[in-house]
């Protein structure tokens, strides 16, 4: 294998997990990457893809950021001297700056933290996470009006 396919390759599976329902239920206002603190067995579980994000929110107190909601599934191969906790928190590695403009929008704005994203990048878990506000239903209903409304245009200049 040459050393092109060899990067390609990698770069096509550096992502984890997506998490869409956030992209349905918020308007993603800023996004941000974060490293995650995770444990052997979490990371043994991740490579085999047994991760779920769809109610992974973050919490920020005591200056630190917090991932809350997202499900690590450990692996029936995991060690027998730990317990693992699949819903565990995990903490967020951010610098100070952007827990500060965090912080600031929850507090002030009203808007939620979520997880967006888990991907590797050079051999770490990377986490991005996203300032979101809430969509409301006809917002959701407008967006997938418009998704549905290209798709067919597309599919009337295809067979044309």
């Amino acid at each position: 294998m040459s050393n092109n396919t060899a990067k390609k390759k990698k770069a096509a599976s550096s992502s984890i997990a997506q998490n869409k329902k956030a992209r349905h239920d918020y308007h993603i206002e800023d996004r941000y990457e974060a490293g995650l603190v995770l444990e052997g067995w979490e990371v043994k579980s991740l490579r085999a893809g047994k991760v779920q994000l769809r109610d992974g929110y973050v919490l920020l107190k005591g200056g630190e950021a917090f991932l809350f909601g997202s499900l690590i599934t450990p692996l029936p191969s995991a060690s027998t001297h730990i317990s693992p906790d699949s819903q565990r928190s995990r903490k967020l590695l951010l610098n100070r700056r952007e827990i500060d403009h965090l912080r600031g929008a929850v507090e002030r704005k009203g808007l939620a933290v979520v997880a967006l994203a888990l991907y590797w990048k050079k051999g770490r878990v990377k986490v991005e996470i996203g300032v979101a506000r809430g969509k409301k239903q006809h917002d959701k209903r407008a967006v997938e009006k418009d998704r549905d409304w290209q798709r067919e245009k597309s599919r009337i200049l295809k067979s044309s």
